[in-house]
C-alpha cells in the first residue's frame, strides 16, 4: 500500500473534502436565502453527496494508498464511501419531505452530511487516533439529530443517544490508551491490543453499529425522534462502524471467538425483542440489532477467509437500501402501529408493494439484495471454520420471518382503521419504490459480478 504525502495525499480524500464543502455549503447558502426557501440547502447538500459518490467509485480503479500514514483508501473505504453518501443522499431525499418549512431546515441536512462524513472516516481510519476523532464526528451531529424537533420523545431520545455515546467512547478511548501502552503504536499495522484493551476497543464501533450489549439506545431514539432521521442513524453509523471493526479485526485485534459470541447474541437478542413489537419503529429497531449480528459474523470471520470481506461490504450496501426503504413506507404512511397498515395495499398499492419487497429483502428472500450478502455471510462463516455460527445465523433468519410477517399480513387485510395523514407522502413514497427496485436488482447483480470474477 503506496503512502503518498501532501498535495497527493489530500487528492486521495476527495470524497471527504465534497462532503465537507457540500455541508459547509448548504449551512451557508441556508444563511442568505428565506427561511420557507431552504429547500435549496437540500439540494446542495444532495449534490455534493452525487459528486463524493461518483468520486468514489472512480476511485475503485485505483492502487490501495495511505494517506498521511493514518487513512486507509482501499476497496472496504472505497465500498463505504459509496454506500454512505447514496445512503446519505436517500436520507436527505427522505428528510425534505417533513423538513420542509422548519425553520432549521438547512440544519438538519448539514448535520446529516457531517455525521455521514464522520461514518466515512471511521471506515477508513487505519490509526487509533483517527478512529476516535472519526467516531466523534459520527456522533455529535447524531445526538443533535435525535433531538431536533426539540419535542418530549425527541429529547428523551437525544439524552439517551447521548449518554450511552458519550459512556462507550470513554471506553474506546481507554481501549485506545491501553493499545498504545501495550504496544507502543496507534498505527493499526503495528497496534496490538491486550485481552481487555480489545473488549474496551469494541465498545464505541459496537454502538455506532447498535450491536449487542451496545445496543439498548437503537429502540428508544429510533422510537423517539423523527422517522427519516430514524432510518438515517439506523443505516449510515453502521456501514461506518462494521467496515471499522472489520479493519481493527484484521489488525489490531485476534479475538475471532469473542466477536463470533457477539455477532450470536446480537442477532438473537435482536430477534427475541422483536417478535412482541407493535410500535412498527420498534420493530424496525430491533430488526437492525439482528440486522448487525449477522453483519458482524464477516467480520469475525477476518483474516480467516477471503469470503469476509465481499459478505460485509455486499450485505452492508444490500442492507442499506432495504432498511431505507422500509423506513420511507413509514415515513409515506405516517402509521406508528402494525393494525394501522390494514388495507394498505388497497388505498397505495405501490407503496405497499414496496413494503413488502423490503420486509421481504431484510429476512432475506430472494432474489432480493440481502439474500445475495446472507448467502456470502453464511459462506465467510463456513470456509471461515465456524460453522457452527452459520447455523446460529440460518436458524435466526427462519425465525425473523414470523415478526415480518406479522407486518405484511394486515396490509392485505381488508379495508383498516384510517391512517395518520402523511405529509411526506409525495416524496417518501418514491423514496421506497426507488429502494425497493434497488434491492431487487443488486440480488440477481450480484450473483453476475461473482459469475464473471470466477
Amino acid at each position: 500500500m503506496t503512502a503518498p504525502h501532501g498535495g497527493a495525499a489530500v487528492t486521495l480524500l476527495l470524497p471527504e473534502v465534497l462532503m465537507l464543502a457540500g455541508a459547509v455549503a448548504a449551512l451557508v447558502a441556508g444563511l442568505f436565502v428565506a427561511r420557507h426557501r431552504q429547500r435549496v440547502a437540500a439540494w446542495v447538500c444532495m449534490a455534493a453527496l452525487a459528486g463524493a459518490a461518483a468520486a468514489s467509485a472512480a476511485a475503485l480503479r485505483r492502487p490501495a494508498a495511505l494517506a498521511f500514514d493514518a487513512y486507509a483508501v482501499d476497496p472496504p473505504t472505497g465500498v463505504a464511501r459509496v454506500t454512505v453518501c447514496l445512503a446519505t443522499l436517500l436520507a436527505v431525499w427522505l428528510a425534505t419531505g417533513r423538513a420542509r418549512g422548519d425553520s432549521r431546515e438547512t440544519e438538519l441536512y448539514t448535520l446529516m452530511v457531517l455525521a455521514a462524513l464522520g461514518s466515512v472516516l471511521m471506515a477508513g481510519a487505519d490509526d487509533l487516533l483517527v478512529l476516535v476523532a472519526a467516531y466523534l464526528l459520527a456522533s455529535i451531529p447524531a445526538y443533535a439529530l435525535a433531538g431536533f424537533a426539540k419535542d418530549a420523545s425527541g429529547t428523551e431520545a437525544a439524552l439517551k443517544y447521548y449518554l450511552m455515546g458519550a459512556f462507550l467512547g470513554v471506553l474506546m478511548l481507554a481501549g485506545a490508551t491501553l493499545v498504545y501502552g501495550w504496544s507502543g503504536a496507534t498505527a493499526y499495522p503495528v497496534a496490538r491490543a491486550p485481552a481487555v484493551g480489545a473488549v474496551l476497543l469494541l465498545a464505541g464501533p459496537l454502538f455506532k453499529a447498535g450491536g449487542a450489549p451496545a445496543h439498548f439506545w437503537v429502540p428508544d431514539v429510533t422510537e423517539g425522534t423523527s422517522a427519516p432521521v430514524a432510518a438515517f442513524v439506523t443505516t449510515v453509523p453502521k456501514i461506518g462502524a462494521l467496515v471499522a471493526l472489520y479493519r481493527l479485526a484484521t489488525t489490531v485485534l485476534d479475538e475471532p471467538a469473542l466477536l463470533a459470541v457477539l455477532a450470536a447474541g446480537t442477532m438473537t437478542l435482536g430477534n427475541l425483542a422483536a417478535f412482541q413489537q407493535e410500535n412498527v419503529r420498534r420493530l424496525l429497531a430491533y430488526s437492525t440489532v439482528s440486522q448487525a449480528g449477522y453483519l458482524l459474523v464477516p467480520v469475525a470471520m477476518a483474516g480467516r477467509t477471503g469470503l469476509a470481506a465481499p459478505a460485509l461490504l455486499f450485505y452492508l450496501a444490500a442492507y442499506a437500501v432495504t432498511n431505507l426503504g422500509a423506513f420511507a413506507v413509514v415515513v409515506a404512511t405516517g402509521a406508528e402501529r402494525l393494525r394501522d397498515y390494514a388495507g394498505l395495499g388497497r388505498r397505495s398499492p405501490w407503496t405497499a408493494f414496496a413494503l413488502v419487497v423490503c420486509l421481504l429483502g431484510l429476512v432475506g428472500t430472494p432474489p432480493t439484495a440481502v439474500f445475495a450478502g446472507k448467502l456470502l455471510m453464511f459462506a465467510a462463516a463456513w470456509d471461515g471454520g465456524y460453522a457452527w455460527l452459520a447455523v446460529v445465523a440460518a436458524a435466526n433468519t427462519v425465525a425473523s420471518l414470523f415478526y415480518y410477517l406479522r407486518w405484511i399480513r394486515p396490509v392485505f387485510a381488508q379495508e383498516g382503521p384510517a391512517t395518520p395523514a402523511a405529509p411526506a407522502r409525495a416524496v417518501s413514497s418514491p423514496v421506497a419504490q426507488v429502494c425497493a427496485a434497488a434491492s431487487v436488482l443488486l440480488g440477481p447483480a450480484a450473483a453476475l459480478a461473482l459469475l464473471i470474477a470466477r
